[in-house]
Order: structure tokens, then C-alpha cells, then sequence
């Protein structure tokens, strides 16, 4: 296996951000007369970006999907006005995560972020964690007309970097991570500390922390050797 690049999911995988999700996602249960649900509840159903995401919470179901009702739009508007201004009030990167992240930049690997999170969500979002300069690509869920599972992030995030998707590593946490990865025909690897248990999904390896990346990775990437 050769990796000349490496795409990293955002959610579960370099940060964890349910605080603020959950809280936006009970602020929008407030605000239509709803009693708040437990922020282990409203980890469940984050990964298919936030309109899925309300939808579950407001419903209170896995299975619940976006349709656009009256609910659902005032829900996801009172949801979006609280996160844009609480993005970063307890999202932190995971321990060890950021110093990984800067040594594989360091050594001269292209970075890519792959996330179902919405640019406008995304971007601010790493731009206070002063991580921005750390992706050469960010894919959000609202960048393409597709997002994960379908191929279509991953594919862009290689041919933005000229390789082939069996050349970029994909590093996540979830079976959404998995999947995209399965069907973009790119390698995954996924993390140990996210919102699911990494060993039940089709991987290539599931790491022991974020840090075995750099014990895994040449110091050069072949692009550069």
C-alpha cells in the first residue's frame, strides 16, 4: 500500500464536538416545547450532517430523516442561528491528535479534510482551532452534490491532490467513514475514541491511537521520495 496522501474525517475523529452539538440540538428541541435528550443520545446521530442530525433529535429516532416539514425547518434554523454562534465553546481535538496532524505536515504529507459537516459549519470551525493551514483540501457535506458514503468526496479530495484514491488514505471513525472509503476503493483506517465502536466496520485497520499513524506512515510519502 502506498499513501501520498491522507483525508481525515472531522467529527469523532480530530475533534469531539458533541458538547456543542448536543447543545445546539436541545436548544432546537426548546425552542419547539421539547424536553432536552441526553448528549449520548444526540452522539448517536451525528455523521450525516446536521439537517439528518435534527431530524433524529427531533424525533428522537435513528431512522428519522430530513424532509423539509414545517417542524424540521424551524428546528434546523434554530439549531444553525445557536451552533454558528457556540462552534467552539467545548469542541477541543482529541489528546494527541493536532501534534499527529503537524508532524505528518511536517514530513511532507498533503492533508485533506472529509466531513458531512457544512462548510459553513467546517470552516469557521477550524479556523479557531488554528488548524486551517493543516488541510491543503476540505470537503464539507454541502461542497459537492454528494456526500459520505457516496465516493464523490473522497474522489474529489484525490484528484485535487493528482493520485489515484488507492494512493490517499482515509482516516475516520465511523461506518459512514468506512463505507465512502469501500466505495471510493481508497484504504481506511479507523480511530479507537470516536462515536462507535471501530471494530465492527469493514476496515483496513483500526488504529491504537491517532499517534500509530506516524509509526505506520514512511517519514517521506512516496510522492516525495
Amino acid at each position: 500500500m502506498t499513501i501520498k496522501a491522507i483525508a481525515f474525517d472531522l467529527d469523532g475523529t480530530i475533534v469531539d464536538s458533541i458538547p456543542d452539538l448536543s447543545n445546539a440540538a436541545n436548544h432546537a428541541r426548546a425552542h419547539l416545547g421539547m424536553e432536552p435528550l441526553a448528549a449520548k443520545i444526540i452522539e448517536s446521530y451525528v455523521g450525516d450532517g446536521a439537517d439528518v442530525m435534527v431530524a433524529r433529535s427531533l424525533a428522537n429516532d435513528m431512522s428519522a430523516v430530513y424532509t423539509g416539514t414545517p417542524q424540521q425547518q424551524e428546528g434546523l434554523a434554530a439549531f444553525d442561528a445557536h451552533y454558528l454562534e457556540h462552534l467552539h465553546v467545548n469542541t477541543r481535538f482529541y489528546e494527541g491528535v493536532e501534534p499527529v496532524l503537524r508532524a505528518l505536515k511536517q514530513r511532507g504529507y498533503p492533508l485533506a479534510l472529509v466531513t458531512n459537516k457544512a462548510e459553513r459549519y467546517t470552516l469557521p470551525l477550524i479556523e479557531r482551532l488554528g488548524a486551517r493551514e493543516l488541510f491543503d483540501v476540505v470537503v464539507g457535506g454541502d461542497t459537492l452534490a454528494t456526500r459520505k458514503p457516496d465516493a464523490g468526496p473522497l474522489l474529489h479530495a484525490a484528484s485535487q491532490f493528482g493520485i489515484a484514491p488507492a494512493e490517499l488514505l482515509m482516516v475516520g471513525d465511523s461506518k459512514n467513514d468506512a463505507l465512502t472509503a469501500r466505495n471510493a476503493g481508497c484504504p481506511v483506517y479507523l480511530v479507537p475514541h470516536g462515536y462507535a465502536d471501530p471494530r465492527q466496520f469493514d476496515c483496513d485497520r483500526v488504529l491504537r491511537d491517532t499517534a500509530e499513524l506516524l509509526e505506520l506512515l514512511p517519514v517521506t510519502p512516496a510522492s516525495a521520495a
